[in-house]
């Protein structure tokens, strides 16, 4: 009995035993988590402290099956917050769901089909791009900021419930559909290479980067995405694109669609604009203050208004069927590419040196626009480009291009010797000189007294010049400037005021209408007081009646005689200029005396009074005009003739340029440049005569003048089509007889090539042969001449006999007794200029003096 119940309670014993076993070996293999995919298990097992496929909640590196037992249980899986398996052969992750505290998932580059994320509601980042993914499952992700699902291949995307979703990539999938709406977390998008025909990201506020392209987009919907920095929406088949009112929009790319029409309303930070091979006739991105990159080739543009975009750096326009572009508005130009256009004018006036510019393949192209300092590298640009019809210079505006300030003002003339007011006369054509230290210039006042000059950044020294600094003083006498630190423009005033008694007169005779055998000739005679006192007096012209004929003048004459005509004037002020419009008849070659091309005519023409004069060399003047059969009408004569007396070196000589519309249209701008030759001519002594209409005149880089017509729209009728300038400037002391001076002038119309003015050269030369140096033996004075003409030897000298000429080369007297002569009685010359010959021993020699 007793051994019965002790064998009973051995098999119950051994029956709990075994239950025990056997319970906890199911509850082990409850808790080991079954993975359809081994590969996928062996990258699981792999995780180790030293590698990134495992982190924890604190991105630690962890090992996930943490007793090594080959397997990875459910409590092992809930340490990993974040897994990569990424590129590992997978073709299942079945099991993935027991992680159920995985917040960033990286399955790309798999062999993945499918994919489900039930029971993931941690999952904040998932990214599988790169599989074979038709199915995607995020129903209960709905914590989901980023998904990387690009490069699969469904057809849709179920977002629905994704609320926090903020990053979203999913190109290169086949995608048909993408519904967006009720996103309103997104910040970025990319579902570009799809097969997309719509998109709408409407009210998505916080979306700041989306991109499209290659798709079948026909209509893209961003209105108030007032967020978006960047649209890449190119090579879809959009027609137009509504941007206004993203005012952060920085990066719009869209090229290689059929767009014809864009609205940027409000887009004020774009910076980058890609546009090419649309369907564009017209641009304008005056509103994209801050565009820097822009890039609308191969379009069908017409018109790119581009002023304003001062930060534009690089220009992509070629391929289209521009006629005008203007970069005058641009800082500086890096990289311009216009070439294969229409383009007529191209301007690049932008105040910088600017890089590549390619704009070849423009076979139209007549006029670029540059800089001065652009000026020779535009040239070889032109001509590496073979556009040989194309003319280069600064004309289209005369201020300088990109930025700058101004100084201007008005001189006055202080008649009273009391402060400036607005009422007072203007002083004309004050020279102003301006230098930063390193640069200078010249700027001229016009006929109103008003000057401006454009400067750059730095200090700046300008500085009122007058021609005659005894007669008067100006105040302030400069003016020290410095940009960007004082507000442009400076206004600054200047007045001239009168110092002692002074009285100098001058006169010159411009020949307006060339002279030619059986014509009328015009003349001006222009004579101004320089002086400082009003004047009163007399015009004298002294000429050959014989062969010219007194035909009418304004204003009408005083009195006439033979050889002479005489107008009289009465209060000439300060500064006034006042001239006499006159006309001659030339003689025919069938008159006596006949008249022929090559023929010479003389004139001279004296204002008075002379007594009391500062300066009577300038009382008078001769012109020495040739006989012309036709004539250009764009011309530059020395008015004192090809021959020249050396009384005249280190004096002032006289110019005049003509120039003719014979186009057939009004010129909107006419400029004459004269390149004043340093060797000959004192360019500091340059003052302006007279002009046909307002001009202004600027002197730079040493010896370059411009007169600048602007705005003169010279018709091109015959009656009114022609225009002049005249100028002294005076030769230099140091040119000696037989040394000539040339000059020409480069006549610009607008936009079109210069015209080259003939070359007017003239030679100091004596009357006749001179054999020695007058001033070396003999003494000539007073000069000018009362009604007596002292003459002394300095030197021995034997002479034979003394003669005066007119300057028409008459005789009009021959002193008696020449070897006694010590006086000469000039009494009853006219008032004018003679020329006195001495015969003697040491040869011949003349010098030339005045006769009150």
């Amino acid at each position: 009995m007793l051994s019965l119940l002790n064998n009973n309670t051995i098999s119950m014993k051994k029956f709990y035993f075994l239950t025990a076993v056997l319970f906890f070996t199911t509850i082990s293999q409850a808790q080991t988590i079954n993975f359809t995919d081994a590969v996928f298990k062996s990258k699981l097992l792999e995780a180790n402290d030293n590698s990134y496929i495992a982190q924890g909640k604190n991105e630690e590196k962890i090992k996930i099956d943490v007793n090594s037992d080959g397997e990875i249980q459910i409590d092992e899986a809930l340490n990993v917050y974040k897994l990569n398996i990424n590129f590992s052969n997978i073709s299942s992750i079945k099991g993935i769901e027991n992680f159920k505290n995985l917040h960033i998932l990286d399955c790309g580059g798999n062999l993945l089909s499918a994919l489900d994320t039930s029971g993931l509601n941690n999952l904040t980042e998932l990214y599988c791009y790169n599989n074979k993914i038709s199915n995607l499952n995020l129903v209960d992700v709905q914590n989901l900021e980023v998904l990387q699902c690009h490069s699969n291949v469904f057809n849709e995307l179920d977002l629905r419930g994704l609320k926090k979703l903020k990053s979203l990539n999913c190109g290169y999938s086949n995608l048909q559909k993408l519904n967006l709406s009720g996103l309103t977390n997104l910040e970025r998008v990319d579902c570009s290479n799809n097969l997309l025909a719509e998109l709408d990201v409407n009210n998505a506020s916080k979306l700041v980067y989306l991109k499209v392209d290659f798709n079948n987009l026909v209509s893209l919907n961003v209105s108030g995405c007032i967020a978006l920095e960047t649209i890449v929406c190119e090579n879809n088949k959009l027609t137009s694109l509504n941007l206004n009112g993203l005012v952060g929009l920085g990066s719009l790319l869209c090229n290689n669609n059929q767009l014809n029409d864009i609205k940027l309303e409000g887009v004020i930070k774009l910076f980058n604009f890609k546009c090419e091979n649309n369907q564009f006739k017209s641009l304008d991105l005056t509103p994209l203050k801050g565009l820097t990159y822009l890039y609308c080739g191969f379009n069908n543009l017409e018109e790119l208004n581009l002023t304003g975009l001062s930060n534009l750096l690089t220009i992509h326009c070629e391929n289209n069927q521009l006629t005008d572009l203007d970069l005058s508005s641009v800082n500086y130009i890096y990289d311009l590419l216009c070439y294969n256009n229409q383009l007529i004018t191209l301007n690049l006036k932008n105040g910088s040196p600017d890089s590549q510019l390619l704009f070849g393949l423009n076979p139209n192209l007549k006029f670029v626009c540059v800089d001065d300092s652009q000026l020779d590298y535009v040239t070889q640009l032109i001509g590496f480009f073979g556009l040989t019809n194309c003319v280069v210079n600064s004309y289209c505006t005369f201020t300088p291009g990109g930025k700058f300030y101004t100084i201007n003002g008005t001189s006055k003339f202080n008649v009273d010797n009391n402060e400036c007011e607005a009422s007072n006369i203007v002083f004309p054509n004050l020279n102003y000189s301006i230098t930063n230290g390193t640069l200078k210039g010249n700027i001229i006042s016009d006929l109103s007294g008003n000057y401006m000059i454009p400067v750059g950044e730095g200090t700046h020294i300008i500085k009122p010049n007058l021609e005659n600094t005894n007669y008067f003083t100006v105040s302030p006498e400069s003016l020290s400037v410095t940009f960007p630190t004082e507000t442009s423009p400076v206004i600054q005033n200047f007045c001239v005021s009168p110092v002692g008694n002074h009285k100098d007169l001058e006169i010159t005779i411009l020949s307006m209408i060339p002279a030619r055998p059986g014509f009328d000739a015009g003349y001006k005679l222009v004579f101004k007081n320089k002086g400082n006192q009003v004047q009163s007096g007399s015009v004298t012209l002294d000429f050959n009646d014989a062969v010219l004929d007194y035909v009418s003048s304004v204003p009408n004459l005083t009195s006439q005689a033979t050889n002479k005509l005489v107008w009289e004037y009465i209060n000439l002020k300060p500064l006034e200029t006042r001239e006499i419009n006159l006309t001659l008849n030339v003689n025919s070659p069938m008159e006596k005396p006949a008249v022929n091309i090559n023929d010479r005519l003389s004139f001279n023409a004296l204002i008075s009074p002379i007594t009391g004069d500062e300066k009577p060399v300038d009382n008078s003047f001769a012109l020495r005009q040739i006989v012309v059969g036709s004539f250009d009408p764009n011309d530059k004569t020395c008015l004192e003739g090809d021959v020249i007396t050396p009384e005249l070196i280190g004096e002032y000589v006289h110019y005049l340029i003509r120039f003719e519309n014979t186009g057939t249209y009004p010129a909107e701008n006419v400029v004459v440049k004269d390149m004043i030759d340093l060797s000959k001519f004192d360019i500091s002594t340059l003052v302006l005569t007279k002009a046909s209409h307002p001009y202004v005149t600027k002197i730079s880089e040493g010896n370059k003048v411009e007169f600048i017509f602007e705005k003169i729209n010279l018709p091109y009728d015959d009656a009114n089509n022609d225009g002049y300038i005249a100028f002294k400037i005076k030769t230099l002391s140091t040119l000696k007889v037989g040394d000539s001076f040339t000059n020409d002038a480069n006549i610009y119309f607008d936009y079109n090539f210069p015209i080259v003015t003939n070359k007017a050269t003239s030679t100091f030369k004596t009357l006749g042969t001179e054999d020695f140096e007058f001033s070396n033996y003999i003494s000539l004075y007073p000069n000018p001449a009362g009604d007596v003409l002292n003459i002394t030897s300095k030197e021995n000298i034997d002479i034979n006999s003394i003669k005066i000429y007119d300057v028409l080369g008459q005789l009009v007297i021959a002193v008696p007794n020449a070897k006694l002569a010590s006086k000469i009685d000039v009494s009853k010359l006219r008032t004018g200029n003679y020329f006195l010959n001495i015969q003697s021993d040491k040869g011949t020699s003349s010098v030339k003096f005045l006769k009150k």
